[in-house]
């Protein structure tokens, strides 16, 4: 079968880069399947999973935005923050969602900035759903 190649590259250096046979995300605009041949585009990335598909395997890479171009032969990931599934520390991601949780009910009460205690939950919720998938 046909494969196209992927990039995912964060701030911090390339964090996953292979041939797969099928690329599926989540775009600003809606969920998003790639195959060899796409044709070019570019979108923005929300939070969430990258399922890649290799030989009937699947890899998770958990994304926290960022930006998706594709082009025939290559889509190439330029995340904020990604992990590889395996590598995501749940521990950390839980604590992550208490403090973020803890962020949120606290709102009422203090002037606490909405949005990013928002996002920071998202953030760590996709990190815990990645790592068990």
């Amino acid at each position: 079968m046909k494969t196209i190649k992927v990039s995912v590259v964060t701030p911090d250096g390339p964090v996953y880069e292979s041939d797969v046979e099928m690329v599926s995300t989540k775009a600003l605009s809606g969920e998003l399947g790639i195959l060899p041949g796409h044709i070019p585009m570019v979108a923005p990335l929300q939070i969430g999973a990258v399922r890649l598909i290799t030989g009937g395997n699947t890899k998770y890479i958990a994304v926290s935005g960022g930006l998706l171009e594709v082009r025939p032969d290559q889509v190439s990931i330029l995340a904020e923050a990604a992990e590889v599934a395996d590598s995501i520390d749940v521990d950390r991601a839980l604590k992550a969602k208490e403090r973020a949780e803890q962020r949120l009910h606290a709102q009422k009460q203090e002037n606490i900035d909405y949005k990013r205690a928002e996002l920071a939950l998202q953030r760590a919720l996709n990190r815990i759903s990645v790592a068990g998938k």
